[in-house]
């Protein structure tokens, strides 16, 4: 059995917020796992792709490998809680000072599999680099199963922290057994022939 056949991913869903700023830091000082050897970023107008770099040199340039991919959105970040600072009793609101804020642009990994980690070769490893994103990340969740070595994982990651997570097997409808498989077209009395 070849590496890259026992290492999948099959579900994931992520909410995963952090600033630019940070994520670029925390990918600047990052140890990827085998098999990557860097990760580029690339910024298209409010679309950022961080793509797998691979460690094999035989991977045609042609290729594609893995890649995460966030949209960039620009958040007010205040240096007080807003909310908190309204509610407090106030003899003269004309006093008020306004409170400190900037705009601070946010890499948002939001969405399924399909929209968060595209493309199959290096899939697993870059799945690893979004779990080390989501350690990093303050808001957020990142849930997933995955299977390594034929073993599925359930992974759960909330704000920063590895919270415990289990596999649910559901009866699916393809499991109903051979009879009922769905429409039988055939011999539907509401289509005419």
């Amino acid at each position: 059995m070849s590496t890259e056949e026992s290492r999948h991913v099959y579900r994931l869903h992520s909410t995963l917020e952090l600033p630019l700023e940070d994520l670029r830091d925390h990918i600047a000082d990052a140890t990827y796992p085998d098999g990557i050897d860097d990760v580029e970023i690339t910024r298209r107008n409010n679309t950022l792709i961080l793509k797998a770099v691979a460690e094999d040199q035989s991977v045609s340039k042609y290729t594609p490998t893995a890649q995460l991919k966030a949209s960039v959105t620009e958040n007010r970040v205040y240096e007080e809680d807003p909310d908190e600072r309204r509610n407090s009793f106030r003899w003269d609101e004309e006093e008020e000072e306004e409170i400190e804020s900037e705009l601070v642009e946010f890499a948002a990994f939001k969405g399924d599999r399909e929209t968060v980690l595209q493309n199959s070769l290096l899939q697993y490893e870059m799945f690893l680099v979004l779990c080390e994103i989501a350690s990093a990340a303050e808001k957020g969740t990142l849930t997933a199963i995955s299977e390594h070595d034929g073993d599925l994982e359930a992974t759960r990651i909330v704000d920063g922290e590895t919270r415990p997570a289990d596999i649910e097997v559901v009866e699916g409808p393809r499991d109903r057994g051979s009879g009922e498989t769905g429409v039988n077209w055939r011999d539907n009395k509401f289509i005419s022939d």
